[in-house]
């Protein structure tokens, strides 16, 4: 392993060891890469993408072909019967916002059938003393939710118990600041199926984030109704600057629609500017991104197991999304990695991050993400709430090359500030 960081020799050896011990792992990537890529392409070529889809338009967008080309290749690669793809979603919760907004109606009830959601998206939900904030609650929606068993798998026989009287059941497919597992899609479908016996008309939404295309499957081919999503993660292959996307239903894809526009337009207008050509190239290239992002979560994985530490999921397990959790046990090791994963990044890498009280969390959190686009979670990025168990959440790195060099570094911060030995 050519040492171009100067990264303590003893350190170099036991990452090649991890490396090559994570060869069985990169070869499942690969070869569900393979598959998912080709599918992609499929959507590409059955759809008639051409040059003009990479033009964009502006004012009302009216007739934009590549905004509506993008939602049908998005769709068919997804599994979905219909999508809306836009750079106007400023977020993941933001989209989530629109499809919770688009589908329920006051009095009707909310589920969350795998525990507590982000915490960005309690606002969304809303509180008891928010009245007057706009929340779901504010519009007289009900919600609950589902506690996981201990283990922190689904608890099926209380969720058919709550589906029951719920409009729209929520499923989240990645664990958020929460040590429990992430959900493979089969245990998503798990989850739905134990929903619909017991409600059959009940709506599942799906927070899909982080999760595109790590398996060959996405939650539609499970049962889902609608699965949401932001660009600046999975499905934007590191391209797309900005935007989200809702998939799914044609019904509901509609409704969700004219909430983000207007009743009666919805995805008749919203112009695209100089979005398409980001949108469909990072859609192209993402099932690649994924791969490498999940090879550099393996690797970490395995890395900081021979050092010592708990990662969730164990380097050898499957994979869900492309998230993993690094038990580092105490503040001054958790402010080391972010610092060593901060000197790995491609841009800024010359700052020093510190935690401060981020939008939406309860907690100081600390973030070290270098990335060519703010807050690009496919990029290499780690982040962490300043609490117990000190547990760093790492995702991204839109290459294996730059990822690995950035797990690297913060082996090296840790080992450099006297926190592990070798």
């Amino acid at each position: 392993m050519t040492n171009i960081f100067c990264i303590d020799e003893s350190l170099l050896k036991l990452a090649a060891q991890a490396e090559s011990e994570c060869a069985s792992a990169f070869a499942e990537i690969d070869r569900i890469a393979d598959i998912n890529g080709q599918k992609v392409l499929k959507a590409f070529i059955d759809n008639r993408v051409s040059e003009g889809c990479l033009k964009g338009t502006t004012g009302y967008g009216y007739g934009d072909l590549g905004r509506d080309t993008a939602d049908k290749v998005f769709a068919q690669a997804l599994g979905g019967e219909d999508a809306i793809v836009r750079h106007t979603f400023v977020n993941g919760t933001h989209a989530l916002s629109t499809a919770l907004f688009g589908i329920l109606r006051p009095k009707d009830k909310l589920c969350f059938l795998t525990g507590a959601p982000y915490d960005t998206l309690e606002g969304v939900v809303g509180k008891e003393d928010d009245s007057g904030s706009g929340s779901l609650r504010d519009f007289g929606v009900e919600h609950e939710i589902v506690t996981l068993k201990e283990d922190g798998t689904p608890d099926l026989e209380a969720i058919a118990k709550a589906a029951k009287s719920a409009k729209v059941g929520y499923v989240q497919r990645s664990r958020g600041y929460s040590l429990r597992p992430s959900f493979t899609v089969e245990v998503i479908g798990e989850v739905i199926k134990a929903a619909r016996e017991a409600n059959p008309d009940i709506i599942i939404l799906t927070d899909n984030c982080y999760g595109e295309f790590v398996e060959e499957k996405e939650p539609l081919a499970v049962g889902a109704d609608l699965i949401v999503g932001s660009l600046i993660k999975n499905p934007g292959g590191g391209i797309a600057s900005t935007g989200g996307y809702i998939c799914g239903r044609a019904d509901l894809v509609e409704k969700c629609a004219d909430r983000l526009t207007c009743v009666g337009m919805g995805k008749e207008v919203g112009c695209s500017l100089n979005m398409n050509r980001e949108i469909l190239l990072g859609f192209f290239l993402c099932t690649q991104t994924v791969a490498s992002a999940l090879k550099t979560s393996v690797f970490a994985c395995r890395l900081f197991e021979k050092l010592g530490y708990k990662t969730l999921p164990e380097s050898g397990e499957k994979r869900t999304d492309i998230i993993a959790s690094i038990l580092l046990e105490n503040e001054k090791n958790l402010t080391a990695f972010c610092k060593g994963i901060q000197k790995g990044s491609p841009v800024d890498s010359y700052v020093t991050p510190e935690a401060w009280d981020m939008p939406g969390y309860e907690s100081k959190v600390i973030m070290a993400a270098g990335a060519f686009t703010m807050g690009a979670s496919i990029e290499l990025s780690a982040d962490a709430p300043i609490r117990e168990p000190y547990a760093v959440w790492l995702q991204g790195g839109i290459t294996y090359p730059s990822g690995k060099a950035g797990i690297l570094l913060a082996a090296q911060e840790m080992l450099s500030a006297g926190n592990i030995t070798l």
